[in-house]
């Protein structure tokens, strides 16, 4: 089966800058399935590139931008400064409209790093919690809210698709910030499938479990190989192109009465719910 519904139709993706990412391969996996892209990330100072970005060469958004029009699909870069107002959210959606005069597929995927949020709650600073929570649930909040107007108003349907996590349904200790921001995420995508499915606008999230990008950077390998072999029952992390693959599928005509729905995509690590 050939997914399809994807041609002449325009993809926003968020956080997309960095080299082992998912939004990479998000936005390169729409790209081949016909999309053309627009895709935000913040302008990193070249020093804090890991090893890897700088032996490559890695320019951020514009390397991906690169891939993409190899591709034969146009692309935008946006460059954010991070935040997640209103005004931030209003730019993003003008931009990509002025570029491309349509916008058919939002993914929310920029996502603050795993860091000083990995506490007890009674020692974790409320700074990192806004910070967190801003990030991960208010910035998906306000840009979909943005764009969710523009598809009702466009009445030609639309997806959207939140990057989530197993993490807001183990909502483990020491991850108080980060569960809870993923975990209303999932109640942010259940109410607005619910909104938006009368305008043909379907909303789900993707979970991942252990995924090899650069937020596994904390930890050296060996530590890595101990938790994935103790935890997830097929003994491998996943690539960053097996959550593109879920992400295509479920903006593509093929998923079409799929909506409202929390996919874990981990390798088994976390089972039914």
């Amino acid at each position: 089966m050939r997914l399809t519904g994807f041609e002449g139709r325009v993809a926003l993706v968020t956080g997309a800058a960095r080299m082992r990412s998912l939004g990479r391969s998000i936005a390169i996996g729409l790209a081949e399935a016909g999309c053309d892209i627009a895709m935000t990330g913040t302008d990193r100072p070249r020093e804090s590139f890991p090893a890897d970005e700088r032996e490559a060469g890695w320019r951020g958004l514009d390397s991906v931008a690169e891939e993409i029009t190899a591709l034969g699909r146009r692309c935008l870069t946006i460059t954010t400064d991070g935040t997640t107002g209103e005004e931030n959210a209003g730019r993003i959606l003008r931009e990509t409209l002025d570029g491309f005069g349509r916008l058919d597929v939002l993914v929310n995927n920029a996502a603050a790093a795993r860091g000083p949020d990995r506490v007890d709650v009674v020692d974790l600073p409320p700074g990192v919690w806004d910070s967190v929570i801003g990030t991960n649930l208010t910035g998906s909040f306000r840009l979909s809210r943005v764009v969710a107007r523009h598809m009702v108003a466009a009445r030609e349907g639309g997806a959207i698709v939140n990057i989530s996590s197993i993490g807001g349904k183990l909502m483990s200790a020491k991850t108080a910030a980060y569960a809870a921001s993923k975990a209303g995420l999932h109640a942010l995508t259940s109410a607005m499938a619910q909104e938006l499915g009368p305008h043909g606008i379907r909303v789900n999230a993707v979970c991942p479990g252990i995924v090899r990008t650069s937020r596994l950077d904390d930890l050296p390998d060996a530590a890595w190989s101990r938790i994935i072999e103790s935890t997830v029952p097929l003994r491998r992390a996943g690539e960053p192109r097996d959550v593109a693959n879920l992400v295509v599928f479920l903006c593509s005509e093929q998923a079409a009465w799929v909506t409202g729905q929390a996919w874990n995509i981990d390798g088994g690590q976390l089972t039914i719910h």
